[in-house]
């Protein structure tokens, strides 16, 4: 069956082929490792994983590139203010060696928490300087650079499709441009490729160049190392609709005229996550909210926030707010007890994957990772008259994309005998119409560590 996703570069869905056949090379963005990911960036690397997942059901084997950003991401995307990793070191009184070590962890123990698999390759900005010098005297040798008192700069002007993934008007970019921009810049576009050290600054992160001491620019680390590691495998590259006007403009730019070659040829971006009332969620508008504190730490499992992500198109704004996280929960608590339930009935038989429903699971995937309609189907299975072995070993197929771990779900255990007394008593409660002792049973069987779901079928208890 036939693949489209949608590609920001033509602003279109169009059939996916990979450039070899058979192997798809696919290159995300990863985080800049100064203070903790928050659940929209989160979800960036949920749609990616999606993606990553969608292409091997398809029969694909994928070669996944990620960086770690350890240096060069100023807090103005344009070249303005501190580095990040700078930044956060003085914030915590750490190296910036010693933050961006410990928040690469953080951003790994978080991929996990949401089954996300990990890429092929990771690759650290600071592994990979000589590549980036490298790339970055290809430049100048074919006349992009400049040089400036801060740095050297690609020249824009230079390059005449510069907007066409951002599909910008450049007149207004430059009308527009921020008061901090550097006054020797030739254009309000033109970005940095390496930024000098202060000459009254010794900074932690920096290294000798043929231009003088510093540090390379954010942008040039992804070409350089999608480059390096995929070669011309240039399949596919993902990252938040934020680089779209910026940061992925940037890296066409300085690729295509390095190499006179067509950089990626799939560029695909999700959408923001915003807080209820409409606000986009980010650290610079100090409304963040990590996996931990607001999961973890409330006892909600993680996953959760992966099955309300399927909830909603990646490339539609998705919406945060107490309510929705609830329905989440009750959703993948509700999903784990029909597995339950079928493993029980099932007793061990294996079933057969259901080919009619894998077609539509793979028809809804296929259209631009449409996980919503998707998700429709695993509910048409669930609710099917088919043989629960089969239900079983359908759902489990499609678990390969949705990543939700379900086999590892297990089979409904024996409840203690104190909470088979409550569960009894609660069901007295019920038939006599006792609604304020039930509820009061159900908070204490909840309190055990159990979740109680009152279905059409009768209530069910199980470990979440």
């Amino acid at each position: 069956m036939e693949l489209f996703l949608y590609n920001s570069l033509t602003r279109s869905k169009e059939r996916f082929q990979p450039l070899t056949p058979g192997q798809v090379g696919l290159y995300t963005c990863g985080p800049t490792v100064y203070n903790y990911a928050h659940i929209g960036n989160l979800r960036t690397y949920l749609f990616e994983d999606v993606l990553k997942r969608a292409l091997a059901y398809n029969g694909y084997t994928v070669k996944h590139v990620m960086n770690i950003t350890d240096v060069g991401h100023l807090t103005g995307d344009r070249d303005m203010g501190r580095d990040k990793l700078e930044e956060g070191a003085r914030r915590e009184g750490k190296t910036a060696w010693e933050i961006a070590a410990y928040y690469t962890a953080a951003f790994r123990q978080d991929m996990e928490r949401l089954n996300i698999l990990e890429p092929s390759i990771w690759c650290k900005a600071t592994d990979t300087i000589p590549e980036q010098i490298a790339l970055i005297q290809t430049l100048e040798e074919k006349g992009y650079t400049y040089r400036t008192r801060d740095g050297i700069y690609f020249d824009t002007a230079r390059f005449p499709d510069y907007t066409k993934l951002s599909h910008q008007n450049i007149e207004a970019l430059q009308e527009g441009a921020r008061v901090e921009i550097n006054p020797e810049k030739r254009n309000a576009t033109d970005f940095a490729l390496w930024k000098f050290s202060p000459a009254d600054v010794r900074r932690q992160m920096e290294w000798d160049s043929p231009w003088g001491t510093g540090f390379p620019g954010w942008h040039i680390e992804c070409s350089a190392m999608s480059m390096k590691y995929l070669g011309d495998q240039l399949d596919i590259h993902c990252g938040g609709t934020d680089h779209i006007d910026v940061h992925h403009t940037n890296e066409i730019a300085q690729s295509e005229a390095a190499t006179g070659k067509p950089f990626f040829r799939f560029w695909m971006h999700g959408a923001f996550l915003i807080i209820s009332g409409g606000k986009k969620m980010a650290k610079s508008e100090g409304n963040f909210m990590t996996l931990e504190n607001a999961f973890v730490q409330n006892g909600i499992d993680p996953l959760a926030y992966r099955y309300a992500a399927f909830l909603t198109h990646y490339r539609k704004p998705m919406e945060y707010s107490p309510e929705a996280m609830e329905g989440a929960v009750n959703g993948v608590r509700h999903l784990r007890n029909q597995v339950r339930t079928l493993k029980d009935a099932a007793d061990g038989k294996q079933g057969q994957i259901g080919d009619d429903l894998r077609v539509q699971f793979l028809k809804e995937i296929n259209d631009d990772l449409n996980m919503p309609r998707a998700m429709a189907v695993v509910q048409e299975l669930l609710k099917s008259d088919r043989a629960p072995e089969d239900k079983l070993a359908t759902v489990f197929d499609f678990d390969r994309v949705l990543g939700l771990d379900l086999a590892q779900v297990d089979k409904a255990d024996t409840l203690p005998a104190a909470i088979e007394q409550m569960v009894a008593e609660r069901i007295k409660a019920r038939e006599a119409r006792d609604f304020a002792r039930s509820d009061e049973l159900r908070d204490a069987i909840e309190a055990q560590g159990y979740a109680v779901q009152d279905t059409p079928e009768g209530m069910k208890v199980f470990k979440p």
